[in-house]
């Protein structure tokens, strides 16, 4: 038993879970602008594809950069001091923008999306162990889902909120640059790049007033008891490279995270390259978002009543390898939609990846926990790979004949193949790996 579940009966947990779910809001709002930032910032920059999807890197990698410095913060100062400053260290992020606008200069925006990316992975890892051992580790999953409704509820209210402000008119712009002269091409740019200003200054001072205020929430202390891991276990395991599970709940995620960052911000990119204006496109991030909506729903009401984690990560992932095959033969809005099914298939991974990965770490959960907050760089590493291979392709389709817009499209279509592998080793982990608790066959 934990701590928390000894401490904290689940009536007293009200109040923490809504505090937890505004921060997972704050986090799925900041995130999941980026869909609308990849095809913005391609157009200010004048960008190729593979060079756009460093929008996604910059926040991902910040994972890597900042996980285990994160948990050493937080057995410092505590989850709630921890909160207050990863949440202050967004805000600086947000500010970034308004001078990276100024100068047109993408490494700046970069820069700002980086520090903000620093800012959420104190925040996560901070608030995705605090919520899995708020209870009962086997109904972590439904914990792991509330917080998911509130991340993606938030996710589609930025990207329609963004994708208004960023993307309004983009259409337009891009035929004007066409034709414009040199100077007025500069000029159109540095208006367009302007847009992020307010949208980006009312962000930080949110960001900065949540901050303070979270240092006073009434957020009680929860820790994992040792005795989460049994006698034998707790004098035979001395590290966590004695936990094969462990790090192989941490390849699951590093790939899911790929796959859904991809499933989310490629797909308003993939629907201007298949012909669809800008203006209908912004909406099609929120497709994907809904979808994971309605899953997160489902996992509420199912786990563990009606359907165990592992069965609902087994259904995960054989749907995301059906709806990748299902993007690949299909074309036009069809193929869209399929991309945005793949929020079905990807909305219980998280909640189901981490209890099953934390289950029997014991007094090694905190640092478990910062190794699966580092595979969020998957999210960082796999869609621009997916941008590059769009690139070689198109460049490939080309070469062989093909118009520019009917590569582009051809391109962006195939290189979707990338999402099956993905999915299968997280098929992999829910069949098998989870259960691999011992480098010995004993």
């Amino acid at each position: 038993m934990t701590k928390a579940q000894s401490n904290l009966p689940s009536k007293n947990n009200l109040v923490p879970i809504i505090i937890i779910a505004s921060l997972f809001f704050i986090f799925g709002f900041v995130t999941w602008i980026n869909g609308a930032l990849i095809p913005f910032m391609k157009t200010i920059n004048e960008l190729t594809d593979a060079q756009s999807y460093l929008v996604a890197s910059a926040s991902y990698i910040s994972f890597v950069v900042m996980a285990l410095p994160a948990s050493y913060i937080l057995t410092k100062i505590g989850y709630k001091k921890g909160m207050s400053l990863g949440l202050i260290i967004m805000a600086i992020g947000a500010l970034i923008f308004i001078p990276a606008a100024e100068a047109r200069t993408y490494w700046i925006f970069l820069t700002g999306i980086f520090i903000q990316g620093l800012g959420m992975t104190i925040l996560q890892t901070a608030a995705n162990p605090y919520i899995t051992i708020l209870g009962p580790i086997e109904s972590g999953a439904k914990r792991i889902a509330i917080m998911g409704i509130a991340n993606k509820v938030a996710g589609a209210l930025g990207s329609l909120i963004f994708g208004a402000l960023l993307l309004s008119g983009i259409d337009k712009v891009k035929q004007q640059l066409e034709s414009v002269s040199v100077e007025e091409k500069g000029i159109l740019l540095d208006t367009m790049a302007d847009s992020v200003f307010v949208p980006y200054l009312v962000m930080a001072v949110v960001l900065l007033v949540l901050g303070l205020l979270i240092r006073n929430a009434p957020l009680p202390h929860v820790e994992v008891n040792n005795e989460t891991t049994s006698e034998k276990d707790s004098s035979s395991k001395k590290t966590i490279f004695h936990f094969p599970h462990l790090w192989l709940g941490v390849l699951t995620l590093f790939v899911y995270v790929g796959a859904e960052v991809i499933a989310g911000d490629t797909i308003i990119a993939y629907g201007i390259s298949l012909g669809f204006p800008a203006a209908d496109a912004k909406f099609f991030t929120t497709l994907t978002l809904l979808a994971m909506v309605f899953t997160y729903g489902l996992g509420v009401v199912l786990i563990p009543k009606f359907l165990n984690q592992k069965t609902a990560l087994i259904i995960s992932a054989v749907l995301g390898i059906v709806f990748s095959i299902c993007i690949l033969t299909t074309t036009g809005f069809t193929s869209i939609l399929f991309v945005a099914a793949l929020g079905i298939s990807n909305a219980l991974v998280w909640p189901a990846v981490w209890p099953l990965t934390l289950e029997g770490l014991g007094s090694f959960t905190k640092t478990g926990s910062a190794l699966l907050i580092m595979a969020i760089s998957g999210g960082a590493i796999i869609p621009p790979f997916y941008g590059k291979i769009v690139d070689a392709t198109k460049h490939e389709l080309i070469t062989s004949g093909l118009s520019e817009m009917d590569a582009l499209a051809k391109a962006s279509t195939s290189s979707y193949w990338i999402l099956i592998p993905c999915y299968s080793i997280i098929l992999l982990f829910a069949l098998w790996g989870h259960k691999y608790k011992s480098w010995s066959r004993n």
